[in-house]
Protein backbone atom coordinates (compact mmCIF):
# COMPACT_ATOMS: atom_id res chain seq x y z
CA UNK A 1 0.00 0.00 0.00
CA UNK A 2 1.26 3.48 -0.86
CA UNK A 3 0.55 6.95 0.56
CA UNK A 4 1.16 9.32 -2.34
CA UNK A 5 1.44 12.86 -1.06
CA UNK A 6 2.42 16.44 -1.72
CA UNK A 7 3.11 19.21 0.76
CA UNK A 8 3.14 22.99 0.33
CA UNK A 9 5.19 24.95 2.87
CA UNK A 10 5.85 28.48 4.08
CA UNK A 11 9.40 28.46 2.71
CA UNK A 12 12.17 29.87 4.86
CA UNK A 13 15.26 28.52 6.58
CA UNK A 14 16.05 24.80 6.57
CA UNK A 15 13.93 22.93 9.17
CA UNK A 16 12.08 26.12 10.10
CA UNK A 17 9.44 25.74 7.40
CA UNK A 18 5.83 24.99 8.26
CA UNK A 19 3.18 23.09 6.29
CA UNK A 20 0.47 25.23 4.64
CA UNK A 21 -1.31 22.46 2.72
CA UNK A 22 -1.13 18.66 2.55
CA UNK A 23 -2.77 16.12 0.23
CA UNK A 24 -2.45 12.35 0.71
CA UNK A 25 -3.91 9.71 -1.61
CA UNK A 26 -3.83 6.15 -0.27
CA UNK A 27 -3.14 3.98 -3.32
CA UNK A 28 -3.29 0.18 -3.47
CA UNK A 29 -1.32 -0.07 -6.72
CA UNK A 30 -4.47 0.19 -8.84
CA UNK A 31 -6.90 2.71 -7.36
CA UNK A 32 -7.09 5.41 -4.71
CA UNK A 33 -8.82 3.85 -1.68
CA UNK A 34 -8.68 6.82 0.73
CA UNK A 35 -7.64 10.46 0.69
CA UNK A 36 -6.91 13.39 3.00
CA UNK A 37 -6.62 16.99 1.77
CA UNK A 38 -6.37 19.99 4.07
CA UNK A 39 -4.99 23.49 4.40
CA UNK A 40 -2.86 23.81 7.54
CA UNK A 41 -2.24 26.87 9.70
CA UNK A 42 1.58 26.95 9.97
CA UNK A 43 1.61 29.51 12.78
CA UNK A 44 4.38 31.41 10.99
CA UNK A 45 4.80 33.78 8.07
CA UNK A 46 4.66 32.58 4.46
CA UNK A 47 7.50 33.75 2.23
CA UNK A 48 6.27 36.17 -0.50
CA UNK A 49 7.66 34.05 -3.36
CA UNK A 50 5.71 31.04 -2.03
CA UNK A 51 2.49 33.08 -1.97
CA UNK A 52 3.10 33.99 -5.62
CA UNK A 53 3.85 30.37 -6.55
CA UNK A 54 0.99 28.60 -4.73
CA UNK A 55 -1.59 31.33 -4.26
CA UNK A 56 -1.86 30.33 -0.58
CA UNK A 57 -1.75 33.36 1.75
CA UNK A 58 -2.06 33.91 5.51
CA UNK A 59 -5.70 35.07 5.28
CA UNK A 60 -6.67 31.68 3.79
CA UNK A 61 -5.05 29.85 6.70
CA UNK A 62 -6.40 31.78 9.69
CA UNK A 63 -9.24 29.33 10.30
CA UNK A 64 -7.39 26.25 8.96
CA UNK A 65 -6.52 23.48 11.46
CA UNK A 66 -3.06 23.59 13.02
CA UNK A 67 -0.74 20.65 12.37
CA UNK A 68 -1.41 18.97 15.74
CA UNK A 69 -5.11 18.85 14.79
CA UNK A 70 -4.47 16.86 11.59
CA UNK A 71 -1.49 14.82 12.84
CA UNK A 72 -3.58 11.83 13.96
CA UNK A 73 -5.28 11.58 10.54
CA UNK A 74 -1.87 11.70 8.81
CA UNK A 75 -0.57 8.89 11.02
CA UNK A 76 -3.67 6.77 10.34
CA UNK A 77 -3.76 7.19 6.54
CA UNK A 78 -0.01 6.51 6.16
CA UNK A 79 0.17 3.57 8.58
CA UNK A 80 1.75 0.45 6.97
CA UNK A 81 2.21 2.47 3.77
CA UNK A 82 5.23 3.44 1.70
CA UNK A 83 5.25 7.23 1.28
CA UNK A 84 5.57 8.20 -2.39
CA UNK A 85 6.32 11.75 -3.45
CA UNK A 86 8.02 13.70 -6.22
CA UNK A 87 11.26 14.52 -4.39
CA UNK A 88 10.21 12.49 -1.36
CA UNK A 89 13.31 13.56 0.61
CA UNK A 90 11.83 17.06 0.94
CA UNK A 91 8.23 16.05 1.79
CA UNK A 92 9.33 13.37 4.25
CA UNK A 93 11.77 15.76 5.97
CA UNK A 94 9.02 18.38 6.38
CA UNK A 95 6.61 15.79 7.83
CA UNK A 96 9.21 14.46 10.27
CA UNK A 97 10.06 18.04 11.32
CA UNK A 98 6.40 18.83 12.07
CA UNK A 99 5.94 15.60 14.04
CA UNK A 100 9.18 16.13 15.97
CA UNK A 101 7.81 19.51 17.15
CA UNK A 102 5.00 17.49 18.71
CA UNK A 103 7.48 15.08 20.29
CA UNK A 104 6.49 12.24 17.94
CA UNK A 105 8.97 10.16 15.95
CA UNK A 106 7.30 9.73 12.54
CA UNK A 107 8.93 6.95 10.48
CA UNK A 108 7.84 5.50 7.17
CA UNK A 109 9.56 3.89 4.18
CA UNK A 110 9.73 6.25 1.19
CA UNK A 111 9.85 6.13 -2.60
CA UNK A 112 10.85 9.06 -4.78
CA UNK A 113 9.19 9.35 -8.20
CA UNK A 114 12.06 11.59 -9.39
CA UNK A 115 14.58 8.79 -8.77
CA UNK A 116 12.22 6.10 -10.10
CA UNK A 117 11.62 8.14 -13.27
CA UNK A 118 15.36 8.49 -13.85
CA UNK A 119 15.81 4.71 -13.51
CA UNK A 120 12.79 3.63 -15.57
CA UNK A 121 12.65 6.47 -18.13
CA UNK A 122 16.27 7.58 -18.66
CA UNK A 123 15.34 9.08 -22.03
CA UNK A 124 13.36 11.99 -20.49
CA UNK A 125 14.85 15.46 -20.89
CA UNK A 126 13.62 16.75 -17.51
CA UNK A 127 12.34 15.16 -14.31
CA UNK A 128 10.51 18.14 -12.83
CA UNK A 129 6.87 17.24 -12.18
CA UNK A 130 5.57 19.86 -14.63
CA UNK A 131 7.79 18.86 -17.56
CA UNK A 132 7.51 15.13 -16.88
CA UNK A 133 3.70 15.17 -16.77
CA UNK A 134 3.63 17.27 -19.95
CA UNK A 135 5.96 14.84 -21.76
CA UNK A 136 3.86 11.85 -20.66
CA UNK A 137 0.52 13.50 -21.48
CA UNK A 138 -0.66 13.49 -17.83
CA UNK A 139 -3.36 16.12 -17.29
CA UNK A 140 -2.63 18.36 -14.28
CA UNK A 141 -4.98 20.81 -12.58
CA UNK A 142 -4.11 23.07 -9.63
CA UNK A 143 -0.36 23.03 -10.31
CA UNK A 144 1.69 23.98 -7.20
CA UNK A 145 -1.22 23.10 -4.96
CA UNK A 146 -0.99 19.96 -2.82
CA UNK A 147 -4.04 18.16 -4.24
CA UNK A 148 -3.20 18.84 -7.90
CA UNK A 149 0.46 17.85 -7.57
CA UNK A 150 -0.32 14.75 -5.46
CA UNK A 151 -2.92 13.56 -7.99
CA UNK A 152 -0.43 14.11 -10.84
CA UNK A 153 2.08 12.03 -8.84
CA UNK A 154 -0.53 9.24 -8.51
CA UNK A 155 -0.89 9.18 -12.32
CA UNK A 156 2.89 9.29 -12.80
CA UNK A 157 3.35 6.45 -10.30
CA UNK A 158 0.79 4.33 -12.20
CA UNK A 159 2.84 4.80 -15.38
CA UNK A 160 6.06 3.90 -13.54
CA UNK A 161 4.47 0.70 -12.18
CA UNK A 162 3.44 -0.30 -15.73
CA UNK A 163 6.87 0.53 -17.18
CA UNK A 164 8.79 -1.33 -14.43
CA UNK A 165 9.37 -4.62 -16.25
CA UNK A 166 11.74 -5.88 -13.55
CA UNK A 167 8.86 -5.41 -11.03
CA UNK A 168 11.31 -4.08 -8.46
CA UNK A 169 8.75 -1.58 -7.12
CA UNK A 170 6.13 -4.20 -6.25
CA UNK A 171 8.73 -6.67 -4.95
CA UNK A 172 10.09 -4.02 -2.59
CA UNK A 173 6.52 -3.13 -1.53
CA UNK A 174 5.69 -6.76 -0.65
CA UNK A 175 9.00 -7.06 1.19
CA UNK A 176 8.11 -3.93 3.19
CA UNK A 177 4.65 -5.24 4.16
CA UNK A 178 4.41 -6.04 7.88
CA UNK A 179 4.73 -9.81 8.29
CA UNK A 180 1.29 -10.05 9.92
CA UNK A 181 -0.22 -8.76 6.67
CA UNK A 182 1.40 -11.51 4.60
CA UNK A 183 -1.18 -14.27 4.55
CA UNK A 184 -0.76 -18.01 4.54
CA UNK A 185 -4.55 -18.20 4.20
CA UNK A 186 -5.00 -18.47 0.44
CA UNK A 187 -8.70 -17.58 0.65
CA UNK A 188 -7.81 -14.14 2.04
CA UNK A 189 -5.38 -13.62 -0.84
CA UNK A 190 -7.93 -14.65 -3.50
CA UNK A 191 -10.63 -12.41 -2.00
CA UNK A 192 -8.51 -9.34 -2.82
CA UNK A 193 -7.97 -10.28 -6.49
CA UNK A 194 -10.45 -9.02 -9.11
CA UNK A 195 -11.85 -11.03 -12.04
CA UNK A 196 -10.06 -9.06 -14.75
CA UNK A 197 -7.59 -9.54 -17.61
CA UNK A 198 -4.01 -9.03 -16.52
CA UNK A 199 -0.70 -10.37 -15.28
CA UNK A 200 -0.30 -11.71 -11.74
CA UNK A 201 2.76 -12.24 -9.55
CA UNK A 202 3.15 -14.79 -6.75
CA UNK A 203 5.61 -13.64 -4.04
CA UNK A 204 7.40 -15.43 -1.24
CA UNK A 205 7.81 -13.93 2.26
CA UNK A 206 10.85 -11.94 1.10
CA UNK A 207 8.80 -10.22 -1.63
CA UNK A 208 10.62 -12.10 -4.39
CA UNK A 209 8.51 -13.09 -7.40
CA UNK A 210 8.45 -16.88 -7.68
CA UNK A 211 5.82 -17.19 -10.43
CA UNK A 212 4.39 -14.93 -13.15
CA UNK A 213 1.21 -15.75 -15.06
CA UNK A 214 -1.47 -14.09 -17.16
CA UNK A 215 -5.16 -14.71 -17.57
CA UNK A 216 -8.40 -13.21 -18.87
CA UNK A 217 -9.67 -13.86 -15.31
CA UNK A 218 -6.77 -13.61 -12.87
CA UNK A 219 -8.94 -14.40 -9.83
CA UNK A 220 -9.96 -17.79 -11.28
CA UNK A 221 -6.43 -18.53 -12.44
CA UNK A 222 -4.82 -17.80 -9.06
CA UNK A 223 -7.56 -19.87 -7.39
CA UNK A 224 -6.58 -22.81 -9.65
CA UNK A 225 -2.97 -22.53 -8.41
CA UNK A 226 -4.19 -22.72 -4.81
CA UNK A 227 -6.64 -25.60 -5.30
CA UNK A 228 -4.61 -27.83 -7.64
CA UNK A 229 -3.19 -31.00 -6.12
CA UNK A 230 -0.32 -31.43 -8.59
CA UNK A 231 3.16 -31.75 -7.02
CA UNK A 232 4.30 -28.42 -8.54
CA UNK A 233 1.18 -26.59 -7.28
CA UNK A 234 1.55 -28.02 -3.77
CA UNK A 235 5.16 -26.84 -3.64
CA UNK A 236 4.10 -23.42 -4.91
CA UNK A 237 1.28 -23.16 -2.35
CA UNK A 238 3.72 -23.63 0.53
CA UNK A 239 5.89 -20.72 -0.62
CA UNK A 240 3.31 -18.09 -1.61
CA UNK A 241 2.90 -15.27 0.92
CA UNK A 242 1.34 -12.59 -1.30
CA UNK A 243 -0.12 -12.04 -4.77
CA UNK A 244 0.08 -8.79 -6.69
CA UNK A 245 -1.29 -8.10 -10.15
CA UNK A 246 -1.33 -5.63 -13.01
CA UNK A 247 -4.51 -4.99 -14.96
CA UNK A 248 -3.90 -4.88 -18.73
CA UNK A 249 -7.42 -4.88 -20.22
CA UNK A 250 -5.97 -6.47 -23.34
CA UNK A 251 -5.09 -10.17 -23.48
CA UNK A 252 -2.38 -9.41 -26.06
CA UNK A 253 -0.71 -6.92 -23.69
CA UNK A 254 -0.93 -9.52 -20.90
CA UNK A 255 0.76 -12.14 -23.10
CA UNK A 256 3.60 -9.77 -24.04
CA UNK A 257 4.15 -8.56 -20.48
CA UNK A 258 4.13 -12.11 -19.13
CA UNK A 259 6.74 -13.21 -21.67
CA UNK A 260 9.02 -10.17 -21.14
CA UNK A 261 8.78 -10.25 -17.34
CA UNK A 262 9.47 -13.99 -17.09
CA UNK A 263 12.61 -13.51 -19.19
CA UNK A 264 13.74 -10.58 -17.05
CA UNK A 265 12.84 -11.87 -13.57
CA UNK A 266 13.42 -15.61 -14.14
CA UNK A 267 10.97 -16.80 -11.42
CA UNK A 268 11.83 -20.21 -10.02
CA UNK A 269 8.44 -21.76 -10.93
CA UNK A 270 8.46 -20.46 -14.53
CA UNK A 271 11.38 -22.48 -15.85
CA UNK A 272 9.46 -24.09 -18.73
CA UNK A 273 8.17 -20.72 -20.00
CA UNK A 274 11.60 -19.10 -20.32
CA UNK A 275 12.25 -20.98 -23.57
CA UNK A 276 10.98 -19.93 -27.01
CA UNK A 277 7.19 -20.22 -27.25
CA UNK A 278 7.23 -21.65 -30.79
CA UNK A 279 8.76 -24.66 -32.50
CA UNK A 280 7.90 -24.20 -36.20
CA UNK A 281 8.01 -21.40 -38.74
CA UNK A 282 6.84 -20.54 -42.26
CA UNK A 283 9.58 -20.09 -44.86
CA UNK A 284 9.55 -19.30 -48.57
CA UNK A 285 11.79 -20.16 -51.49
CA UNK A 286 11.64 -19.92 -55.27
CA UNK A 287 11.80 -23.25 -57.12
CA UNK A 288 13.56 -24.01 -60.41
CA UNK A 289 10.44 -23.01 -62.38
CA UNK A 290 10.18 -19.57 -60.72
CA UNK A 291 7.25 -20.33 -58.38
CA UNK A 292 7.34 -19.09 -54.79
CA UNK A 293 6.94 -22.11 -52.51
CA UNK A 294 5.84 -21.94 -48.86
CA UNK A 295 6.80 -24.51 -46.27
CA UNK A 296 6.33 -25.03 -42.53
CA UNK A 297 9.51 -26.43 -40.95
CA UNK A 298 11.19 -26.64 -37.56
CA UNK A 299 12.19 -23.11 -36.53
CA UNK A 300 15.75 -22.26 -37.52
CA UNK A 301 17.23 -19.03 -36.15
CA UNK A 302 19.61 -18.81 -39.12
CA UNK A 303 16.74 -18.46 -41.59
CA UNK A 304 14.32 -15.56 -41.95
CA UNK A 305 10.80 -16.69 -41.02
CA UNK A 306 7.61 -15.15 -42.39
CA UNK A 307 5.70 -16.11 -39.25
CA UNK A 308 5.92 -18.72 -36.48
CA UNK A 309 3.76 -21.42 -34.91
CA UNK A 310 3.50 -23.13 -31.54
CA UNK A 311 3.71 -26.56 -33.23
CA UNK A 312 3.65 -28.18 -36.66
CA UNK A 313 -0.08 -28.87 -36.51
CA UNK A 314 -0.99 -25.20 -36.14
CA UNK A 315 1.38 -24.39 -39.02
CA UNK A 316 -0.27 -27.02 -41.21
CA UNK A 317 -3.73 -25.67 -40.37
CA UNK A 318 -2.54 -22.18 -41.31
CA UNK A 319 -1.42 -23.47 -44.73
CA UNK A 320 -4.74 -25.24 -45.29
CA UNK A 321 -6.52 -21.94 -44.56
CA UNK A 322 -4.24 -20.07 -46.97
CA UNK A 323 -4.89 -22.68 -49.70
CA UNK A 324 -8.62 -21.97 -49.44
CA UNK A 325 -8.40 -18.20 -48.94
CA UNK A 326 -5.80 -17.43 -51.65
CA UNK A 327 -6.36 -20.40 -53.95
CA UNK A 328 -2.82 -21.71 -53.45
CA UNK A 329 -1.52 -25.04 -54.70
CA UNK A 330 -1.13 -27.75 -51.98
CA UNK A 331 1.96 -29.09 -53.74
CA UNK A 332 3.69 -25.67 -53.64
CA UNK A 333 3.05 -25.27 -49.90
CA UNK A 334 4.52 -28.68 -49.05
CA UNK A 335 1.24 -30.48 -48.30
CA UNK A 336 1.15 -32.74 -51.36
CA UNK A 337 4.23 -34.82 -52.19
CA UNK A 338 3.02 -35.92 -55.65
CA UNK A 339 5.27 -35.43 -58.67
CA UNK A 340 2.23 -34.79 -60.87
CA UNK A 341 -0.73 -32.43 -60.48
CA UNK A 342 -1.93 -31.83 -56.92
CA UNK A 343 -5.13 -33.34 -55.50
CA UNK A 344 -7.05 -30.08 -55.96
CA UNK A 345 -6.29 -29.81 -59.66
CA UNK A 346 -8.42 -32.89 -60.44
CA UNK A 347 -11.41 -31.10 -58.82
CA UNK A 348 -10.75 -27.88 -60.74
CA UNK A 349 -9.81 -26.18 -57.46
CA UNK A 350 -6.20 -25.41 -58.43
CA UNK A 351 -5.16 -23.17 -61.32
CA UNK A 352 -2.38 -25.62 -62.24
CA UNK A 353 0.76 -23.97 -60.87
CA UNK A 354 1.87 -27.47 -59.85
CA UNK A 355 2.17 -28.49 -63.52
CA UNK A 356 3.12 -25.02 -64.82
CA UNK A 357 -0.33 -24.49 -66.32
CA UNK A 358 -0.70 -21.24 -64.42
CA UNK A 359 2.13 -18.75 -64.95
CA UNK A 360 4.59 -18.15 -62.13
CA UNK A 361 3.87 -14.40 -62.32
CA UNK A 362 0.13 -14.86 -61.69
CA UNK A 363 0.58 -17.46 -58.96
CA UNK A 364 3.33 -15.53 -57.17
CA UNK A 365 1.10 -12.46 -56.82
CA UNK A 366 -1.24 -14.46 -54.58
CA UNK A 367 1.64 -15.97 -52.58
CA UNK A 368 3.06 -12.50 -52.07
CA UNK A 369 -0.29 -11.43 -50.61
CA UNK A 370 0.03 -14.21 -48.02
CA UNK A 371 3.59 -13.17 -47.17
CA UNK A 372 2.69 -9.47 -46.85
CA UNK A 373 -0.37 -10.21 -44.72
CA UNK A 374 1.59 -12.38 -42.29
CA UNK A 375 4.97 -10.68 -42.10
CA UNK A 376 5.89 -7.39 -40.43
CA UNK A 377 8.88 -6.75 -42.70
CA UNK A 378 9.49 -2.99 -43.24
CA UNK A 379 5.99 -2.19 -41.98
CA UNK A 380 5.05 0.71 -39.66
CA UNK A 381 1.77 0.43 -37.79
CA UNK A 382 0.05 0.46 -34.44
CA UNK A 383 -2.36 -2.08 -32.98
CA UNK A 384 -5.25 -0.77 -30.88
CA UNK A 385 -6.98 -2.97 -28.30
CA UNK A 386 -8.94 -2.67 -25.05
CA UNK A 387 -7.54 -0.61 -22.19
CA UNK A 388 -7.81 -0.97 -18.42
CA UNK A 389 -10.85 1.32 -18.25
CA UNK A 390 -13.75 2.23 -20.56
CA UNK A 391 -12.13 5.55 -21.57
CA UNK A 392 -8.75 3.99 -22.36
CA UNK A 393 -7.14 1.90 -25.13
CA UNK A 394 -3.91 -0.08 -25.25
CA UNK A 395 -1.51 0.47 -28.15
CA UNK A 396 1.38 -1.57 -29.60
CA UNK A 397 3.95 0.07 -31.88
CA UNK A 398 5.66 -1.71 -34.78
CA UNK A 399 8.36 0.26 -36.63
CA UNK A 400 10.13 -1.16 -39.69
CA UNK A 401 8.78 -4.57 -38.75
CA UNK A 402 10.23 -4.34 -35.22
CA UNK A 403 8.11 -4.41 -32.06
CA UNK A 404 9.06 -1.22 -30.17
CA UNK A 405 6.80 -1.47 -27.11
CA UNK A 406 3.32 -0.83 -25.75
CA UNK A 407 1.37 1.66 -23.69
CA UNK A 408 -2.03 3.12 -22.87
CA UNK A 409 -3.81 6.29 -23.94
CA UNK A 410 -7.16 7.90 -23.26
CA UNK A 411 -9.61 8.64 -26.03
CA UNK A 412 -8.60 12.31 -26.35
CA UNK A 413 -5.10 11.51 -27.65
CA UNK A 414 -4.00 12.03 -31.25
CA UNK A 415 -2.51 8.56 -31.21
CA UNK A 416 -1.00 8.70 -34.72
CA UNK A 417 1.18 11.66 -33.67
CA UNK A 418 4.71 10.18 -33.35
CA UNK A 419 5.73 12.38 -30.39
CA UNK A 420 2.62 11.47 -28.44
CA UNK A 421 3.18 7.79 -29.29
CA UNK A 422 6.79 7.83 -28.13
CA UNK A 423 5.82 9.48 -24.81
CA UNK A 424 3.34 6.76 -23.83
CA UNK A 425 5.14 3.68 -25.19
CA UNK A 426 7.07 1.52 -22.72
CA UNK A 427 10.06 0.23 -24.75
CA UNK A 428 10.20 -3.56 -24.85
CA UNK A 429 12.63 -6.04 -26.33
CA UNK A 430 11.93 -7.19 -29.86
CA UNK A 431 12.67 -10.90 -30.09
CA UNK A 432 11.34 -14.01 -31.82
CA UNK A 433 8.90 -14.67 -28.98
CA UNK A 434 7.31 -11.21 -29.07
CA UNK A 435 6.76 -11.40 -32.82
CA UNK A 436 5.34 -14.91 -32.46
CA UNK A 437 2.94 -13.78 -29.72
CA UNK A 438 1.69 -10.81 -31.76
CA UNK A 439 1.36 -12.66 -35.07
CA UNK A 440 -0.34 -15.74 -33.64
CA UNK A 441 -2.72 -13.56 -31.60
CA UNK A 442 -3.67 -11.56 -34.69
CA UNK A 443 -4.41 -14.76 -36.62
CA UNK A 444 -6.98 -15.77 -34.00
CA UNK A 445 -8.35 -12.33 -33.07
CA UNK A 446 -9.51 -10.27 -36.00
CA UNK A 447 -11.09 -7.53 -33.85
CA UNK A 448 -7.74 -5.87 -33.09
CA UNK A 449 -7.63 -2.52 -34.91
CA UNK A 450 -4.58 -1.85 -37.06
CA UNK A 451 -3.56 1.66 -38.21
CA UNK A 452 -0.72 2.04 -40.69
CA UNK A 453 1.66 4.90 -39.90
CA UNK A 454 2.96 7.30 -42.51
CA UNK A 455 6.06 9.44 -42.20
Amino acid sequence: MYAILDIETTGGKFNEEGITEIAIYKFDGHTVVDQFISLVNPEREIQPFVVNLTGINSNMLRTAPKFYEVAKRIVEITEDCIIVAHNSEFDYRILRTEFSRLGFDFERKTLCTVELSKQIMPEQESYSLGKLTRALGIPVSDRHRASGDALATVKLFKILLAKDLSKQIIQDAVKAEPKYKLSTNHKHIIDDIPSITGVYYLHDTYGKIIFIGKSKNIKNRVNQHFTSSSPKSKKLQKQVAAVTYEATGSELVALLKESAEIKRNKPSFNRSLRKNSFTHALYSFVDANGYINLKVEAADGRKKAITTFTNYQSGKQFLLNMIEKFNLCPKLVGLDATKKACYKYANNECEGACIEEESAEAYNLRVQEVITANSFDNQNFILIDKGRAVDEHSVLLIENGIFKGLGYYDLNYQITNRKVLESIITPMENNRDTLHIIQSFLRKNKQIKRINLTE
